[in-house]
């Protein structure tokens, strides 16, 4: 659809546009022109809000959706409809559905389904064949069918060497290897931090260490066999200082960080919601201030709402036995902007571009339109009248917000809440 915004203002820190309030007229998907004030001759269809920001379109690395196998929790449409309405132009789709994506018919399958949204999806293909950990999945056939990074989600690699052979083999074709970072052995059946809240609750606790152990051990290996290496979800202040010391030596380590972790800490569990059960878990304040210091001086590279729709049947439960996960792409605009500047934010959500090696287009003219548009001033509270997705596990209900993502232009369509 041709389109023209009017009166927005541009939030990205490259652009020459930076912080102007301009028009944008847009032409079969593409910027045609950029001014004060762009004449509407041809009768195009115009898009105004009051206090309307625009940036280049966000994109999440690390989003589950269910299809195949758990349509229940969520659907490969909605769940784009979701994150369009949500503010996100495209998401990276982690390979957790049933059978789990690994091999290039699983990848070719869900990039099918996704082919008509607004919202691009961009598969995460398995590391290892079923994400048993056990031997190394079709990684190549399922780079060229168009995987962009491979990984096991939420499950650690146990087998030091497979991650070895795994980091030396992508580099042929400069693929990327995700590393979820968690000792299970040190883990053993922790469901919460350890700490004060899970020793009060009677919580089983899950030390720092069982992740930092797990990133130490990774980024040795990285070491040895070059490569790049991401590793999501980080959640500890010791993980942040890891990452720092190994991006000084000059290895390729990118890495992300939840939106909960940044905004929530352990003191939830307080009533064994388990809308709070997450991995990794809850940390503490002196954590969650670390991550938000490893945001402002780039040791963290992005952020990630770590979108997990769980059923009620598997959340609605025994703390000790629920699953863990929060949907997060509605909620994750909003709970940032209260705790991080509008630009950080921003820079953030669009970073994952460079991690996965997709093309990241410019707010100028001549390029291809892949817009978020969204606004920074309201206050408000976030409900389950906000939820979008089929699953209702948000860690955020009753959190208090600030601004809220409008929708996007992508693909040449327009989609708005």
């Amino acid at each position: 659809m041709n389109l023209i915004i009017r009166k927005a203002k541009i939030i990205d820190t490259k652009s020459p546009y930076h912080n102007q309030i301009v028009d944008l007229k847009i032409t079969d998907g593409v910027i045609e022109e950029i001014g004060d004030v762009v004449s509407n001759n041809a009768h195009y269809q115009e898009f105004q809000k009051e206090n309307l920001h625009l940036s280049q379109g966000w994109l999440d690395t690390s989003v589950s959706l269910g299809e195949p196998g758990f349509e229940d929790r969520e659907t490969i449409a909605n769940g784009l409809e979701v994150a369009a309405k949500s503010g996100f132009t495209g998401i990276a789709l982690q390979p957790n559905s049933f059978p789990i994506i690994d091999n290039q018919s699983q990848i070719h399958f869900v990039k099918q389904k996704a082919s008509h949204s607004a919202t691009e999806l961009f598969p995460i293909g398995a590391l290892t064949k079923n994400s048993e950990g056990k031997d190394l999945a079709e990684l190549y056939d399922m780079r060229n069918a168009g995987a962009v990074a491979f990984g096991d989600y939420g499950k650690s690699l146990a087998n030091a060497n497979l991650l070895k052979i795994g980091l030396q083999y992508v580099q042929d074709f400069e693929g990327l290897v995700m590393a979820f970072a968690q000792e299970e052995t040190i883990k053993g059946n922790g469901v919460a931090n350890e700490g004060i809240v899970s020793t009060g609750l009677g919580l089983k606790g899950i030390p720092n260490l069982a992740e930092e152990l797990m990133i130490a051990r990774n980024l040795f290996l990285l070491e040895y066999t070059g490569g790049k290496l991401h590793i999501p979800t980080i959640s500890t202040a010791k993980s942040v200082a890891l990452i720092k010391e190994a991006k000084a030596k000059g290895l390729k380590v990118t890495c992300s960080v939840a939106v909960h972790h940044l905004v929530l800490t352990d003191e939830k569990l307080s009533t064994f919601d388990t809308r709070f059960k997450v991995s990794p878990p809850l940390r503490t304040e002196t954590d969650r201030q670390a991550l938000i210091a490893g945001i402002l001086d780039d040791t963290i590279d992005c952020i990630t709402a770590d979108h997990n729709p769980i059923d009620i049947e598997h959340k609605k439960m025994e703390f000790d036995l629920a699953k863990n996960g929060t949907i997060g792409l509605e909620s994750a605009f909003g709970a940032l902007l209260t705790v991080l500047p509008l630009d950080k934010v921003v820079e953030k959500l669009t970073s994952g571009y460079t991690i996965l090696s997709i093309e990241k287009q410019r707010i100028d003219v001549n390029s291809k339109a892949n817009l978020t548009l969204f606004e920074t001033t309201s206050t408000w509270t976030f409900t389950k009248e906000n939820i979008l997705s089929k699953s209702k596990n948000s860690a955020f209900l009753g959190t208090s917000m600030k601004g809220k993502a409008i929708g996007i232009y992508n693909q040449g369509k327009l989609v708005t809440v």
